[in-house]
């Protein structure tokens, strides 16, 4: 248009648009055409991302350099694993003498990083607190014959390497989502390569779970059991395409995948892009897994549900018993999270468990954190997660390792001003039992019994498929055709298609770049933007609730078909069979091993001297209050320091426990003996000693009534010592 007739129009438009809604309209119709030109061109970088992402031979989306140390294709069994050490970015300083810390990423259908995805990471938050990291990564091909036994192999080999380059520090280790039930075999199998486990949407209890929400768990029954992935593996020739796994994460949510997730790229395209791009390399990064490792997890861990129970026997007859693991548990989930909700998370604690006496029989601390809203991926990748939680979890992983058995639940809170911590907030723990998980477990005998069914006719199901159909499928498939279904798979394709690969595309940035020069995006307040954000919610409203149909009619069929009396019959359950599943606990054996610990503790009651005595009175008073938190610790190393700067952080670990124990056995006969040990060194400085206990004690903010009554009674045991 020329100038003169543009002035023109511009003058003119009061008196032939006086409400402006032609000018409103030209303009949404011009913006419409940008941004979708501009979509389109995101999706076509999205596609080129894809190609270049799986061309590479080590690809991960680390946001740090990484030098490999280890690469487990050449361990005795190899693995398509390695250990990485992470190198620190510019302007970040390592103390080679604070604990190092192992991030293991889930290789769960994308392939590795997510655990250092940025800045504000698991990985980032640990390097600005000074401590080495480490990362546990993959390739995007298994090796030959690899099987998950050979993985957990390989992650303890590299643990060991981990703490051999710390002088026997062990380190801690964090596993996310499927790497959490990893490191959960491998710290049962060697529970001296281990410092604390933090687990991070992991799941480990796959029955689990709160009728009318998460309803990933019943597709193991709705499918007909595990042999589709057996016929999967063989489609393959022997390979698992993880762009399935990724599919089931999709079909979670139909409103997001179909809709929302799209179109908040098209409605903000200039500012949304670059995030997209970023996600989408770690989304569509899909890896491959031997079909006889994923026909592992599917029977024994999403169908079977046999890790909590201590049921899984390894090919050299090692039994898998998470009661074994003797380093701090740290489970982090949230009641946002629909792939691993909080009781997939934390119902193999009363799986495994009868109570938390047995807990602290097994010497275990187990802590646990339920956030209130953030999603599965939040749980390791959203930067307020890193700064908030992960950030505490980090600063406190000593006071964590030294924390008495039992069970406590984490909360968070904002600092008060206390000179004693650092950061902007208080990490607390609260004592729990076991029955104080109900609530978030919420278990039911009755869709026990139904998931035991699927379990055994998913046996049945596999057997038969094994033995008639699968040697047919063997001998059908090639290494070729099996790449060919690969290649054509809906999602994989999606991205090919979208590339420069496809010659319909080359328009595409020509007109983008132009668009970019002279682009003016649309105002937010032009009506017809506000009616297409309208329309917008109400189709993905509409896609919410055709997606919350679906899962109610899935779990509808699944309660009603498995809970069929004589389905179950044919299962081989009964109707008086009492439990379906053994529960370690409750076993005889068990019961005669907690009281062979209870005897040889009784013994060592009166074995030690003031050093002994002072934790055991301290142990004795904090343990009546409600809560401890981060500001207690930072006494307690100035109580080993002033013990004895012989006793380290181990020595003082296995300290403190002890003297747990022995105030849980028999408290009063521990606390008579405090005389006894005082005076077995010829100390006579009981002033001194209840100096420090006062000053931690004023260290913990206001005392209950109940901490009070108790530091009188040890005053009192003290003055005796030295009368």
């Amino acid at each position: 248009m020329f100038p003169m007739q543009a002035a023109w129009l511009d003058a003119a438009s009061p008196v032939l648009d006086p409400f402006g809604l032609m000018r409103a309209t030209q303009a949404y119709w011009q913006d419409t055409f940008e941004r979708s030109v501009l979509y389109w061109d995101v999706m076509r970088q999205r596609g080129n991302q894809y190609l270049e992402h799986m061309a590479q031979t080590r690809p991960n989306v680390l946001g740090f350099d990484a030098e490999v140390l280890i690469d487990g294709r050449d361990l005795p069994h190899p693995v398509n694993y390695e250990l990485m050490r992470i190198l620190p970015p510019e302007g970040v300083t390592l103390d080679p003498l604070k604990r190092p810390f192992v991030v293991v990423d889930p290789r769960a259908g994308h392939g590795p990083g997510i655990g250092g995805f940025k800045p504000d990471s698991e990985i980032g938050v640990a390097m600005r607190a000074g401590h080495p990291c480490y990362f546990i990564g993959f390739l995007p091909f298994p090796m030959p014959g690899q099987h998950v036994e050979d993985v957990v192999d390989a992650e303890i080999a590299f643990l060991r390497e981990v703490g051999a380059r710390h002088a026997g520090e062990k380190p801690v280790v964090i596993g996310n989502c499927q790497a959490g039930w990893q490191l959960m075999m491998a710290a049962a199998l060697a529970p001296d390569a281990f410092g604390p486990i933090l687990i991070a949407g992991a799941p480990l209890s796959y029955w689990a779970g709160e009728r009318g929400r998460y309803p990933m768990r019943y597709t193991g029954g709705l499918l007909g059991g595990s042999w589709l992935t057996a016929l999967a593996g063989d489609l393959g020739a022997g390979l698992f395409d993880g762009a399935w796994l990724v599919q089931n994460f999709e079909r979670l949510n139909p409103a997001n995948t179909l809709w929302a997730k799209q179109y908040r790229l098209y409605a903000d395209v200039d500012d949304e892009s670059a995030r997209y791009l970023q996600f989408e390399r770690w989304w569509g990064g899909h890896i491959v897994l031997n079909a006889q490792e994923i026909q592992y997890i599917v029977d024994n861990l999403f169908i079977g549900n046999r890790l909590s129970t201590a049921q899984l026997i390894t090919r050299d007859g090692r039994r898998i018993d998470l009661r074994n693991v003797r380093s701090p548990i740290v489970v982090f989930c949230s009641q946002g999270d629909n792939i691993t909700p909080p009781p997939q998370a934390l119902g193999w604690i009363s799986d495994l468990y009868d109570g938390v006496e047995d807990i602290v029989a097994n010497e275990q601390t187990i802590v646990y954190c339920v956030h209130d809203s953030t999603g599965h991926l939040g749980i390791f990748v959203s930067g307020s997660i890193s700064r908030r939680e992960h950030a505490e979890f980090t600063a406190n992983m000593d006071y964590i390792d030294v924390l008495p058995p039992g069970l406590y639940e984490t909360a968070i809170t904002a600092r008060d001003g206390a000179e004693t911590t650092d950061g902007d907030y208080l990490l607390e723990f609260r004592p729990r039992g076991v029955d104080d998980l109900q609530p978030l477990v919420q278990p039911r005998e009755d869709d026990e019994r139904r998931f035991a069914t699927v379990a055994r006719l998913s046996e049945s199901g596999l057997a038969l498929y094994q033995h008639y159909a699968q040697p047919w499928m063997q001998l059908l498939m090639t290494p070729e055709a099996g790449r060919w279904i690969r290649r054509l798979h809906p999602i994989r394709l999606g991205y090919k298609l979208l590339s420069d690969r496809n010659p319909l595309i080359a328009p595409i940035p020509v007109f983008a770049e132009h668009i970019r020069r002279h682009r003016q995006p649309l105002a937010d307040d032009n009506p017809l933007r506000q009616w297409e954000g309208m329309l917008a919610s109400v189709i993905e409203n509409g896609l919410k609730a055709y997606g919350e149909w679906r899962d109610r009619t899935g779990e509808r069929l699944f309660l009603d078909i498995y809970g069929q009396p004589w389905l179950q019959a044919l299962a081989g359950i009964g109707p008086d069979q009492a439990r379906t599943r053994p529960h370690p606990g409750r076993l005889p054996e068990h019961r005669q091993f907690l009281q062979m610990r209870r005897d040889a503790l009784r013994e060592r009651i009166a074995v030690g001297g003031v050093r002994e005595a002072i934790v055991r009175a301290l142990i004795y008073i904090l343990g009546g209050a409600p809560t401890t938190d981060e500001r207690n610790f930072q006494r307690l190393k100035a109580t080993r320091e002033e013990l004895g700067k012989s006793l380290d952080l181990h020595h003082f670990k296995m300290l403190v426990r002890e003297q747990f124990f022995i105030l849980k056995l028999d408290v009063r006969a521990a606390l008579e003996a405090l005389p006894t040990l005082i005076r077995r060194d010829g100390d006579t400085d009981i002033e001194a000693h209840l100096a420090h206990i006062t000053h931690i004690l004023d260290a913990s903010g206001p005392q209950s009534e109940q901490v009070r009554t108790r530091f009188a009674r040890v005053k009192a045991l003290f003055a005796r010592a030295a009368a």
